[in-house]
């Protein structure tokens, strides 16, 4: 067929007929473009939808993403090989330095003994598959979706979350390193996929089981078996597989011998993995149910780390972790040079101030002198540098740091944060009159607390029960009157009492940290390392740094990052300065008179645990800030104890041996500097002497004179004092002023109302025809004796404070 007689037949006739130029045949021709035929031009797209891409364009970009990669997968496949393993695998030792290059430590013999998968238990395999990977046997090398789970959660602030399988953590474990990079993720993830197809899911098991780190430098499930319970891994319980299994999360953190603190989410770790041995048929529901926990023993370090050697590589190691500088398995692997903060000559002298004022006054004949533990630290203010700690007698013979747990009250040394908080807030009492060192209290024993509503119902009660009536700030400071400061954490808030606490270094996740008017008492459970960068804040006009303990830290000749050293005004200084003024009579008169033997300007407080568990002594100078705790703890047990009876006193407190040890150890770390003194700048009108208020303005009785007499028949009229009488036989040093006592024909005076440590002064005592003074307490709070018409009664017992 010939063109010419081929016609062609448009799709739209109107289209044909419609004349150029004609409106109505160019709408007809819809839009067609002029010399096009068949196809017809899309109108653009206008308003919102110019926001959003077409369906074309986000079909074209899954494309290109899925070809990037399935293309990168391919050749991350063929360009990773499976390594040989990592040094690591032969973990090298750290070595610690004090801080003029002194070797201090070596630490990192490895503990490893491989075994092989047919000699670990089945109760043991699947422990550490509940723990780490439950699917382990029949999921792939890699889960990706656990991946970009645990991304998901990273990103979103759940947390840092592992989606690693047992095969991915082998390969980081044995072949590669510890570090998180994205760089050192992709391998693992290649390498994992090659090691899947090259080895068994058993070989891949088992050589898992001989790398994990377990803590106490565990490398492996045998080694891990003899460090934490003594035995073999074939003799392992069930209970005791789930204990290691579960430190793979956190190997030394859920080691609950060395950190008591940390039991509760150490058996929250536990039970998830019994649970989940019973939720895949592993572990028989009944059994589960019966299943105690396994309190794993003492760890038993080399002799290398005796004496105090590894309590400070232990600190060291936990302020390395805890700050994010070094991950724990990395650091496990060794080949660190460590320079810390620590000075020699300074813990050299508190080790002695430590052997001097309380193991030498240890006897094997004293049950109680058994359960006698020290822990001491020492911070320079200015740098925030830690220069000197005491955790224990020896590491190799008691694990635990004393210097580091958080499992003791601080008792009254809480009492200074109170007055702090006071003063940064320009608080008020009740009745509208400033809280300063003048201020007057009603000291009244088990005397109510007042809220703004009234009562609050807590009634705390003074040492010893002593009644003080109406006293100043300074002196219930002085004497650690319970019952004053439960009512000015009140008029301060106690919310405002545990924020200006945590703003002068006390960490706001510590134990029974808790708002409310017993906060003054001190029932939280700080470490005595937390407790002394408090103070040294408080030394350092409230100036706040965190304590350091690491200055240089090198691996391989290249040095590690360390955290900037920064100091921040957390606490106004008047507030701080005023704190420090308030605390000068403590040591010059008070409870703490025994740290003047330091022989330079200082300040500090008492304190003692409930039941007299732990005695404290927290105190500075404006160069040196330093706490001592005297602590009871059965050495069998791990039970807190009281130290009643101990180093042959009747009670161990704050003023004894920690204020003692405290002195000897001030003297001898700055012999060879001057003596600095404290450069002060007080809140205007702290030292304006106050009136009472109408708070507690009912009787107030003596402050030094307990109200319990030995006769009903009490007179309501002072009685002349008389000069006192000589002791008849010498007795310890001993507390404050004596009172006055007045009967019929019965008593002599009574003793004084003061604390331990400092010598007191005579009362006076009265009868009928016959005056008979007594003397001052010169023990622990025993009375002295008085004359009457010749014979000789016993005194009235001194009052001791809360945390003398």
């Amino acid at each position: 067929m010939s063109d010419e007689h081929q016609t062609w037949a448009p799709r739209d006739p109107s289209a044909a007929s419609a004349s150029p130029g004609d409106d109505g045949g160019v709408q007809g021709a819809q839009g067609k473009a002029p010399g096009k035929k068949g196809r017809t031009k899309r109108p653009k797209r206008t308003g919102w939808r110019r926001l959003f891409p077409t369906w074309r364009m986000v079909l074209g970009a899954v494309l290109v993403a899925g070809l990037l990669l399935v293309g990168g997968f391919f050749a991350g496949y063929q360009l990773v090989d499976i390594p040989a393993a990592n040094a690591g695998a032969d973990a090298q030792s750290n070595v610690y330095f004090y801080k003029d290059g002194t070797v201090l430590a070596r630490d990192g013999e490895v503990n490893r003994e491989k075994v092989k998968l047919s000699q670990v238990p089945s109760n043991v395999q699947h422990a550490v598959l509940a723990a780490e990977d439950r699917d382990f046997y029949s999921q792939p090398a890699v889960d990706v979706r656990a991946m970009f789970r645990a991304g998901w959660n990273t990103a979103t602030g759940k947390g840092k979350q592992g989606g690693s399988t047992i095969t991915q953590q082998y390969v980081k474990n044995y072949y590669l390193g510890q570090e998180r990079t994205v760089v050192r993720k992709a391998k693992e993830f290649f390498i994992a996929i090659k090691l899947n197809r090259e080895q068994s899911k058993d070989q891949i098991f088992e050589g898992y089981l001989n790398t994990s780190y377990f803590g106490r430098n565990a490398y492996g499930i045998q080694a891990a078996a003899q460090a934490y319970y003594g035995k073999n891994v074939e003799d392992l319980t069930t209970a005791e597989a789930a204990y290691l299994a579960s430190l793979l999360n956190a190997p030394s953190a859920y080691d609950v011998v060395a950190h008591p603190d940390s039991k509760p989410a150490a058996l929250s770790r536990w039970n998830y993995v019994l649970d989940g041995m019973v939720k895949e048929g592993w572990l028989d529901s009944g059994e589960r149910s019966t299943t105690e926990f396994p309190v794993p023993g003492e760890a038993k370090p080399s002799t290398g780390l005796s004496g105090q050697r590894g309590y400070l590589v232990q600190a060291v190691e936990q302020y390395l972790t805890g700050n994010g500088i070094i991950d724990e398995k990395t650091l496990a692997t060794g080949g660190h040079r460590i320079t810390t903060t620590l000075d020699k000559k300074k813990q050299d002298a508190f080790v002695a101030a430590v052997k001097n004022n309380v193991m030498k006054k240890r006897s094997d004949d004293r049950e109680p002198d058994k359960n006698v533990r020290v822990g001491g630290a020492s911070i320079v203010p200015e740098t925030g540098e830690v220069v000197a700690m005491y955790g224990g007698v020896d590491y190799t013979q008691q694990y635990v740091n004393n210097a580091t747990r958080r499992d003791y009250q601080v008792g009254s040394t809480f009492k200074p944060f109170v007055f702090t908080s006071a003063v940064a807030n320009d608080s008020t009492t009740q009745d509208g009159r400033r809280i300063t060192p003048e201020t007057y209290y009603d000291g009244t024993n088990k005397r109510t607390v007042q809220g703004p509503q009234g009562s609050t119902g807590y009634d705390p009660a003074n040492e010893d029960d002593v009644d003080y009536g109406q006293i100043t700030v300074r002196t219930a400071t002085d004497k650690s009157v319970n019952a004053v400061y439960a009512q000015m954490a009140q008029d301060v808030g106690p919310e405002k009492v545990r924020d200006t606490a945590v703003a002068l270094g006390i960490p706001k996740t510590t134990p029974d940290l808790t708002a409310s008017p017993s906060i003054a008492l001190g029932p939280a459970t700080a470490s005595v390392l937390d407790l002394t960068e408090a103070y040294a804040t408080l030394a350092n006009h409230g100036r706040h740094g965190p304590y350091t303990l690491v200055d240089k830290v090198t691996k391989d000749g290249t040095e590690i990052e360390l955290p900037d050293r920064k100091t921040e005004q957390t606490i106004s200084r008047e507030a701080a300065d005023t704190t420090t003024a308030l605390l000068r009579s403590v040591v010059e008169g008070g409870t703490g008179s025994a740290a003047q033997a330091a022989g330079r300007p200082a300040v500090g407080k008492t304190g003692t645990a409930e039941e007299d568990k732990a005695a404290w002594f927290a105190g500075y100078t404006p160069d040196l800030a330093t706490v001592v705790a005297v602590m009871g703890q059965d050495p069998d047990s791990g039970t807190q104890t009281p130290l009643y009876g101990a180093l042959g006193l009747d009670r161990v407190n704050g003023g004894g041996a920690p204020a003692e040890t405290w002195a000897a150890y001030t003297e001898a770390a700055l012999r060879s500097s001057p003596a600095q003194e404290f450069d002060l700048r007080t809140a205007p009108g702290s030292d304006e002497p106050q009136e009472p208020g109408e708070e507690g303005t009912d009787t107030a009785a003596d402050p030094d004179t307990p109200n319990d007499t030995d006769s009903p028949s009490t007179s309501s009229t002072p009685a002349t004092p008389s000069a006192p009488t000589t002791p008849s036989s010498p007795t310890p040093p001993g507390n404050g002023d004596g009172g006055t006592g007045t009967t019929g024909d019965a008593t002599g005076g009574t003793d004084g109302g003061g604390s331990t440590g400092e010598t007191g002064d005579g009362g006076t005592g009265t009868s009928t025809g016959t005056e008979g003074g007594t003397d001052g307490d010169n023990g622990d709070g025993d009375g002295d004796t008085g004359a009457l018409g010749g014979g000789l009664i016993e005194g009235v017992r001194g009052a001791r404070e809360q945390g003398a």
